[in-house]
C-alpha cells in the first residue's frame, strides 16, 4: 500500500500582487476619508455673486450740482444757466421736496456768489421748480482762498451701491477656492446704478400705456389682407 504525501502549491508571487493593488488603493481612499475634517459645503451657500456683494440699493440721498463761480463775475455765464437748467429738470424728474441754493461764506468770491445766487433762483423758477421751495442758505469754507461753488442741493431716491475699493484680503490668499476678490464687481455696479434714470423701476414695474388703436386695426387688417407675409 503506497501512500502519497500532498505538497501544498506556492503560490505565484505575482498573482499575490496583483491582488494586493486594489486593497491598497482601497485603503489608501479609506485614510483620506478619515483625515477629512467632516464639514461640508453646500453648493450655493457662500455668497460668491457680486450682484450679492454689491448690490444696487434704493434709497433716498442729497443730489447736489456745483456751479463754478470766479470772483469778478456779476452774470450768470451760458455754462452757468446751462447747469442751473439741468439740475431743475433733474428735480422736476425725481424730486418735489426743497431745494437749497448753498451760497458760501468766508471765500474769495464769496462777493460774487451772494450776486449771482438771486439769478440761480430765477432760473429754477422758470424752469418749473415752485418758488416756495427754494431756500437760500449759507455754508463756510475752511479755506478764503478757496473758490468755492455755489451748491444747488435736494434730496430724492437714488439708486447706488457701498464704496469700492475695499480690499480687505490678500488676492493671492484663497486661490485654492476659486474665489473672486471683494471689491470684485463693485464698479460695474456703480456705474449701472448711475445710468438708472427712475430708480422705481428697480421696485416695481411702470403701469402699462394704453395701445395705439388705430395701429392695431392697421396692423390687423393688413394679416387679414395679405396674410403673415406683411410687411407692417
Amino acid at each position: 500500500m503506497s501512500s502519497k504525501n500532498t505538497v501544498p502549491a506556492t503560490p505565484d508571487l505575482r498573482t499575490l500582487r496583483t491582488a494586493a493593488a486594489p486593497l491598497l488603493v482601497a485603503v489608501s481612499l479609506l485614510s483620506g476619508c478619515a483625515g477629512w475634517p467632516g464639514h461640508s459645503v453646500t453648493v450655493g451657500a457662500v455668497p460668491d455673486d457680486y450682484r450679492t456683494n454689491h448690490p444696487i440699493i434704493v434709497a433716498e440721498q442729497e443730489r447736489t450740482v456745483d456751479l463754478p463761480v470766479a470772483s469778478g463775475d456779476r452774470q450768470l455765464t451760458i455754462s452757468m444757466r446751462e447747469i442751473a437748467r439741468g439740475a431743475a429738470q433733474n428735480y422736476r424728474s425725481s424730486a418735489s421736496g426743497a431745494v437749497r441754493i448753498m451760497v458760501p461764506v468766508g471765500s474769495g468770491n464769496a462777493g460774487a456768489a451772494s450776486v449771482l445766487a438771486p439769478q440761480v433762483a430765477d432760473i429754477l423758477r422758470k424752469e418749473g421748480v415752485p418758488g416756495d421751495r427754494i431756500i437760500s442758505s449759507p455754508y463756510h469754507v475752511s479755506s478764503p482762498e478757496d473758490a468755492a461753488p455755489i451748491r444747488i442741493a435736494f434730496m430724492a431716491m437714488t439708486a447706488s451701491t457701498g464704496e469700492c475699493g475695499r480690499w480687505p484680503d490678500d488676492l493671492l490668499a484663497n486661490t485654492s477656492e476659486n474665489k473672486h476678490y471683494a471689491n470684485f464687481g463693485c464698479a460695474s455696479q456703480n456705474n449701472l446704478a448711475a445710468q438708472i434714470s427712475n430708480p422705481g423701476d428697480l421696485i416695481a414695474p411702470r403701469g402699462m400705456t394704453p395701445i395705439d388703436a388705430e395701429r392695431r386695426s392697421a396692423v390687423i387688417e393688413a394679416y387679414r389682407t395679405n396674410g403673415a407675409i406683411a410687411g407692417n
